[in-house]
């Protein structure tokens, strides 16, 4: 019964681990696509400023 244990646990940590990249992998993306925005968003913010153009209309879900 004690080689059942073991062989599960090793059984499983593969999984866990490519659970734990894809997670890591997903958050990094993630973080990246949002401080993309938010420079996009400051730069585009000052050309409308140096041009004299009112500020963007917000859009919905930020």
């Amino acid at each position: 019964m004690d080689n059942f244990w073991v062989a599960a646990f090793w059984g499983l940590i593969p999984t866990v681990v490519v659970l734990g990249l894809f997670i890591f992998i997903l958050r990094s993306v993630i973080h990246l696509d949002r401080n993309e925005r938010r420079a996009y968003a400051k730069v585009e913010a000052e050309e409308r400023a140096k041009r004299g153009l009112p500020p963007a209309p917000p859009v919905a879900g930020r």
